[in-house]
């Protein structure tokens, strides 16, 4: 059994020991951000689903166990993870990515009234910001056939709305991402500064008054930070379920959003503390 720098087993690698070799994550092949390392943390805790040792995570990332101890304290900070003797394990709520395909499908009817109140929202004609997302492919799907230049990173959002002959669609250029089928690097970002946009509709995994507006991923948030900052107008559609949970990259504070839609799911206290720091909150009724 691996020890711990105390000389105490390490319960965390002891879960993982019988567990088959697996494979360095991308970033292993040259160092990493603290940003990108806690996020290779993450992912490798939401892998093992239980807890995992230090020295475990430090083998895979190939970094000492200060590093990793040091990168958990911040995870812990930020309510990602609960450390545990020897290791750490997720926090059980924390709204961690799904495959896009498998989140097209959760809260369906909620997202269909969201994404019809957002239309509402559009400017006759101008320039729209679309960011990637299931929801956001919802409202793609809902978007009217008439001028409007829409600028996404969202490839699935873009191939439905290429068919409409009245819309201008630009897609942002950028690595893709598989997991969201988004462009997400730098040259994502650089893009979107050059741009002066009417209305920027910007989706989240988690949502509250005082961390303000979170995502998944270091990258993700930035090009989300990037389209709020491109738009004269913020908007942010999310489902109940995100509201009042903190994921792991804050890209906003709710005072930076000009409105959030919602659904009726959501608590009344906390749509009351989210009005109070400072955007429109509308609630879409069944």
């Amino acid at each position: 059994m691996a020890e711990t720098d105390a000389g105490r087993t390490d319960p965390g690698d002891a879960d993982t020991q019988a567990a088959p070799a697996r494979p360095a994550p991308a970033h292993a092949g040259g160092p990493m951000y603290p940003p990108q390392r806690q996020q290779a943390i993450a992912d490798i805790l939401l892998e093992h689903r239980d807890r995992v040792g230090v020295t475990t995570i430090a083998a895979r990332l190939g970094v000492a166990a200060e590093t990793v101890r040091r990168d958990l304290e911040v995870l812990e900070r930020r309510g990602v993870v609960r450390r545990v003797r020897g290791g750490a394990e997720l926090v059980e709520s924390v709204p961690f990515e799904q495959a896009l395909a498998a989140r097209h499908a959760d809260q369906r009817a909620e997202k269909q009234r969201i994404a019809a109140a957002v239309i509402e929202e559009l400017p006759d004609d101008g320039v729209v910001v679309l960011d990637s997302g299931s929801l956001t492919f919802v409202i793609a799907e809902k978007l009217p056939d008439r001028p409007l230049t829409i600028v996404t990173n969202n490839l699935p959002a873009a191939l439905v709305l290429a068919d409409r002959p009245r819309l201008t669609v630009i897609t942002l250029p950028g690595m893709i991402r598989g997991l969201t089928q988004a462009s997400v690097d730098g040259w994502t970002t650089r893009r979107l500064e050059t741009l002066s946009a009417d209305l920027a509709i910007v989706g989240v995994n988690g949502l509250t008054a005082d961390l303000g507006v979170t995502t998944t991923n270091p990258e993700e948030a930035a090009v989300k930070r990037a389209m709020l900052l491109s738009a004269r107008r913020r908007l942010v559609p999310v489902v109940s379920a995100k509201l009042g949970r903190n994921s792991f990259c804050s890209f906003a504070a709710v005072n930076e959003i000009d409105k959030i839609i919602t659904d009726d799911g959501a608590d009344p206290e906390l749509l009351r503390s989210l009005r109070g720091a400072g955007p429109d909150v509308e609630v879409v009724e069944r």
